[in-house]
């Protein structure tokens, strides 16, 4: 049996295809056509999706260009690029009625360990250099808990178990071309390990400063826009004083000749 031909939103989405609908959404966040929330589950949602039909709802409501379809756009790996290679920070993260953190901007080794018992972690990949483009996080939380924090457009694969206890797949997901790739495994034995996903902190100010000016321009634009009204309004009411004074002119001329 020959097989039936795909329709376009069947054929499956390129990574390129992904990054033209985060930029589009990230234009609706700045514009603030989008939530921070809007925009943060759409994000996930597009680096997600293995088609153009999961990829087409995403912006169906945004007045802006960029559906699937289109025609690729070569992805620059420049920013991740930089962000690979060097010696590791740190190998391990361990807390046994404590807890630990790794964030900000610190060098991930290729295998990093994570282990608390009766406590917490937290794992920040969002400014973190990496020792290798592939990375593996093992995190054993035994009643404790460990949060893993990624980039919406980084590569993350999540595998871990959970044993009387939760280990979240849902920040499982592709990234943009040349992101590392982070594997996050382990076991949650009473306990829970969670893997999210959120925007970098100068990326949250940049959308926040970008929506306040374009906010900005908007009242401004607005308020422009009541000047021209009143000033039409003026010259109208002024135009319709002067027709009805030379509409009553010529009957007191008349009365005056009578």
């Amino acid at each position: 049996m020959t097989p039936e031909p795909q329709t376009g939103l069947e054929m499956r989405a390129s990574d390129a295809e992904r990054e033209r609908i985060a930029d589009a959404l990230r234009d609706g966040v700045a514009e603030g056509r989008l939530t921070m929330e809007e925009f943060e589950e759409r994000l996930d949602a597009a680096y997600r999706a293995r088609t153009h039909a999961e990829l087409e709802p995403l912006v169906r409501d945004l007045p802006v260009p960029g559906r699937p379809a289109a025609a690729p756009v070569p992805a620059a790996e420049g920013g991740w690029a930089e962000r690979i290679g060097g010696t590791p920070t740190s190998r391990t993260g361990i807390a046994v009625m404590g807890g630990f953190q790794r964030k900000g901007r610190w060098t991930v080794a290729r295998r990093f360990t994570s282990f608390v018992f009766w406590g917490g972690g937290e794992i920040d990949l969002r400014e973190a250099r990496f020792e290798d483009r592939d990375t593996v996080i093992r995190c054993f939380a035994i009643m404790g808990g460990i949060q893993v924090t990624a980039p919406p457009d980084m590569d993350v694969q999540v595998g871990g178990v959970g044993i009387m206890g939760a280990f979240d797949h849902s920040g499982s997901g592709e990234g943009s071309p040349g992101s590392p790739r982070v594997t996050v495994t382990g076991l949650a034995l009473f306990g829970g390990v969670a893997v999210e996903r959120k925007l970098r902190k100068e990326e949250r100010q940049r959308l926040k400063e970008e929506r306040k000016r374009l906010q900005a321009e908007r009242h401004a634009e607005r308020r422009e826009l009541r000047a021209e009204r009143h000033a039409e309004r003026r010259e109208r009411h002024a135009e319709r004083r002067e027709r009805r004074g030379s509409s009553e002119r010529p009957s007191l001329e008349k009365r005056d000749w009578d």
